[in-house]
């Protein structure tokens, strides 16, 4: 596997994680602003997170079917340079934040079965890039970070007209295999590299990015 397969450390908390992300290789560090998760971040605190990332790891907001009023109260403070979407946000709704904040928009997209590749279509041309993700289970707290994958044969080699990162249940352990089955060039992590929910590892994040790398 090339080096220049990016990847995304998701669920930031803690200035030494951020620092940990940038000094492992990453290229994305994520902020998540949703309250039932044991990730989320205040404004307050995710502007002092996005202070402290070096030059050179992307500061990623995710938001799950924000409102403009909480959007403009994240980015009026919030210095960040992408937004994901990771709720029932419609193709029209990424275009329309697209075109209101002037940043590059992700698009989370649930997996589980092939019915459910029929979304990318439906967002490739209003999203920058998509996060292709294991699909929540039903009645799930969190639309993402649950730790589980999906069968990556459903994206193996597949070629969509933007860029697509792989996210779901991955891991040091296995993220190796995970870009050899699917091609994926960018891959995104949150509880695989956590020692406790919501607590991050520098450990366990450079084995990640090594092993993404490797």
């Amino acid at each position: 596997m090339p080096r220049d397969v990016k990847v995304k450390i998701c669920g930031l908390t803690k200035p030494e994680h951020v620092h940990a992300a940038a000094d492992a290789g990453a290229v994305y560090g994520g902020f998540v602003f949703f309250a039932k998760s044991p990730r989320n971040v205040s404004v307050e605190l995710a502007r002092d997170l996005a202070l402290e990332a070096p030059v050179g790891l992307a500061k990623v907001a995710l938001v799950v079917d924000a409102d403009d009023a909480t959007l403009d109260a994240i980015l009026n403070h919030v210095p960040l340079d992408m937004l994901q979407l990771h709720g029932k946000e419609s193709p029209a709704r990424v275009a329309e934040l697209r075109a209101r904040y002037g940043l590059p928009v992700m698009k989370a997209i649930g997996i589980a079965e092939p019915a459910d590749l029929a979304q990318i279509d439906a967002y490739a041309g209003a999203a920058d890039q998509l996060l292709i993700d294991a699909k929540a289970p039903k009645g799930a707290a969190l639309p993402g970070g649950n730790g589980l994958s999906f069968d990556w044969r459903l994206v193996n080699r597949k070629y969509w007209p933007l860029p697509w990162m792989l996210a779901g249940g991955l891991t040091p352990d296995n993220v190796g295999l995970a870009v050899q089955m699917t091609g994926a060039r960018q891959v995104d992590v949150s509880s695989g590299v956590e020692s406790a929910p919501g607590v991050k590892d520098a450990a366990l994040i450079r084995a990640f990015v090594a092993a993404a790398h490797a």
